[in-house]
């Protein structure tokens, strides 16, 4: 070939094809956790009512590298609230409404145990947009309790959400015939207790009888003397007898 076909030949511009371009940019991908979910966690506070319960939620949840536990000043900063108690009381409800009336945080509820429909709307009117029994309450139930309330969902066992439409519908037969409302409106729990101060019994005995503690004794008969509009225990057996509720 001559000189200055080669010279032409080596100047010529080459075509580019896609392999020899420059890549164009990538979009940034969020960083992995180990477990292959995007490397964002989710913060979360746990309330109690007793040291051991706390202990026992925060244990199960300092294992994922999903959660971001926070305490002390920077709990009110969390996404999630997790509240873990036997039932909801008076003091329980107290820190519900509390934790309704900051805007950043979902409010959960792992609870021992409902004793009546009553109890879960109190839960639900006071913020609470998830429950778990604590007896369910293992890592994995707890991981995707907290995944569904970041995600703005409501969790809420079958069983429960048949016993809360059951007391909102009977609420709403009571409103509109007030007179053929029913006297029975002790739950098990509260029946028994009545019939044990019946038959004498002080808050330490009804406690060890029940296997209860006696706080939660106290507040059990508490709510009903309110709720029934009465007096003092003495009242509420009188009442109960009368209506034969126990």
């Amino acid at each position: 070939m001559p000189a200055q076909d080669s010279a032409r030949t080596q100047d010529a511009p080459r075509s580019h094809d896609a392999s020899d371009s420059q890549e164009a940019p990538r979009s940034p991908v969020a960083p992995r956790s180990p477990s292959g979910l995007p490397d964002r966690r989710i913060t979360v506070a746990v309330y109690a009512s007793d040291p051991v319960l706390h202990v026992g939620v925060v244990h199960q949840l300092r294992q994922r590298p999903e959660v971001e536990l926070l305490d002390g000043a920077r709990a009110a900063e969390a996404r999630v609230s997790l509240v873990t108690v036997d039932s909801v009381d008076d003091e329980t409800a107290a820190l519900l409404r509390r934790l309704r009336h900051n805007s950043r945080t979902r409010t959960g509820l792992v609870v021992g145990t409902f004793d009546s429909g009553d109890a879960l709307q109190r839960a639900i009117e006071c913020g609470v947009t998830a429950v778990l029994r604590r007896a369910e309450a293992d890592q994995d139930r707890l991981l995707r309790l907290v995944l569904a309330m970041a995600n703005g969902e409501g969790v809420l066992p079958g069983d429960l959400l048949a016993k809360l439409l059951s007391h909102v519908g009977s609420l709403q037969r009571s409103a509109l015939d007030p007179h053929a409302s029913s006297l029975s409106t002790l739950t098990p729990r509260e029946a028994d207790m009545l019939r044990l101060v019946s038959e004498g019994l002080d808050t330490a005995e009804i406690a060890r009888t029940t296997s209860y503690s006696e706080r939660t004794v106290k507040n059990v008969l508490h709510e009903v003397i309110t709720r029934l509009e009465l007096r003092n225990r003495t009242h509420a057996v009188g009442y109960a007898l009368r209506n034969g509720l126990i």
